[in-house]
């Protein structure tokens, strides 16, 4: 927790841009060595938490700035540019704070006011393997007035530098989901760095273990498939993962410009002229920058799409505090939106950082340059969804009318076709 005042921000985009650029710019000096050095951008992450950028969502009502998802989105895109693995660990954090909108007030009077203090809220939901699809192996049981809590997660993103984590946990005898949000220093609770992926390997996604840890009433929140909660939240985590990856494609843009600008040898197969004039290479920098500008343009869509759902489920009276009611047109196309955007914004990404080494020959691939992270973390967020579920959900949506539908978990396969199971 920080022990310096948060500030109360402003809500409109340019006055929030103002405040936070130049701790943006700041990361940015250092991402190429934290990515050298493997250094895991704690002090980095306190700043920004000390400068409120944690407290964004927290509706005015309950004493935050009430910025919307479009501005947050433009701020998270910006900090992505700057540190791909800085703005996918607020994801968890973020999120938590969108799942707040929807739950009761005697836990809304607890956690927004964590929040405005500084607390941040890392993810793990997640388990390696063992459980069956849609089923989890942690467990909350009953303990007199509160709970306890036995498990082990991975891709615990964001957990190692927050003060809580949120646990997604079966109950003890009965079906259903919860969350239940413990500290991380609390006895019992283990977090690990032991993230091996090629990419995005400064979010503290890694191991968590949870043994017989004390959980107060307040942290157990539900989750209900098919509510509004369940459907913007969904939706809400995944559009943070687009929104790294239009930095990582904005990254690409600058990184290339540079490099390029600064250039002056060139190929004997070549023009003769100086990068920077070449036609082929200023052709390659636009599709580049082209490929960034759209990914930014996309996932700003989705952006307000999500703002419209949340807006259309409030006028409904749906955002009430006991997660239940209908969920109106817009928070479902907000949902669809999301996945149109899953399916291209990727490539995009994914595209602007591969041709980046069209642009300067083989001394781009220097390690001491770190190019290649660009492609690595890009590549790595893609996966957090395999593209292909998405689009065949979106043609199963636009053929028959399907509303996107998904587990309570990931898990293991429970039949298959081969064993003549249906």
């Amino acid at each position: 927790m920080t022990s310096t005042p948060i500030p109360t921000l402003p809500s409109d985009h340019d006055a929030l841009a103002a405040l936070f650029r130049p701790l943006f710019a700041k990361i940015a000096e250092g991402a190429l060595t934290r990515e050298l050095e493997r250094q895991l951008p704690f002090e980095e992450i306190r700043e920004l938490n000390a400068a409120g950028f944690g407290t964004l969502l927290v509706p005015a009502e309950h004493g935050g700035p009430g910025t919307d998802i479009e501005t947050v989105t433009r701020l998270l895109i910006e900090l992505a540019e700057a540190d791909s693995n800085i703005a996918h660990q607020y994801r968890s954090h973020l999120g938590f704070v969108e799942a707040l909108r929807f739950q009761p007030a005697r836990i809304q009077e607890v956690w927004y006011p964590r929040v405005l203090a500084g607390a941040t809220v890392g993810n793990a939901s997640t388990e390696k393997g063992g459980n069956a699809l849609g089923r989890l192996n942690t467990v909350l049981t009953r303990a007199g007035d509160g709970w306890v809590l036995d498990g082990r997660k991975f891709y615990s993103t964001g957990t190692i530098f927050a003060e809580y984590t949120r646990v997604s946990a079966s109950l003890e005898g009965e079906d259903g989901r919860r969350f239940a949000t413990v500290a991380t220093d609390a006895p019992g609770v283990r977090v690990d760095d032991d993230w091996d992926g090629f990419g995005q390997k400064l979010t503290g996604t890694g191991t968590t273990v949870f043994d017989a840890v004390p959980v107060e009433d307040a942290a157990v929140m539900e989750r209900v498939v098919g509510t509004p909660e369940a459907v913007h939240e969904a939706a809400f985590f995944q559009h943070v993962l687009l929104a790294v990856l239009a930095g990582i494609a904005r990254a690409a843009r600058r990184d290339a410009a540079a490099t390029i600008a600064a250039r002056a040898r060139t190929f004997n197969t070549g023009s003769g002229l100086p990068f920077r004039e070449d036609p082929l290479i200023q052709e390659a920098t636009g599709r580049i920058a082209a490929k960034a500008f759209s990914a930014e343009a996309i996932v700003l869509q989705t952006a307000r799409a999500l703002d419209a759902g949340i807006a259309a489920t409030a006028a409904a009276g749906a955002d009430a505090s006991d997660c239940a009611g209908a969920v109106p047109e817009a928070l479902h196309w907000s949902e669809i939106a999301v996945e149109h955007a899953q399916v291209t914004v990727p490539e995009l990404a994914l595209g602007a950082a591969q041709d980046l080494f069209l642009t300067v020959g083989a001394s781009a691939t220097s390690a001491g340059k770190g190019l290649d992270r660009h492609w690595r973390n890009a590549q790595t967020v893609a996966t957090h969804n395999p593209i292909s579920f998405r689009a065949r959900a979106l043609g199963d949506y636009w053929i028959n009318g399907t509303l996107p539908e998904g587990l309570n978990a990931i898990g293991d396969a429970v039949r298959s076709t081969k064993d003549g199971a249906r």
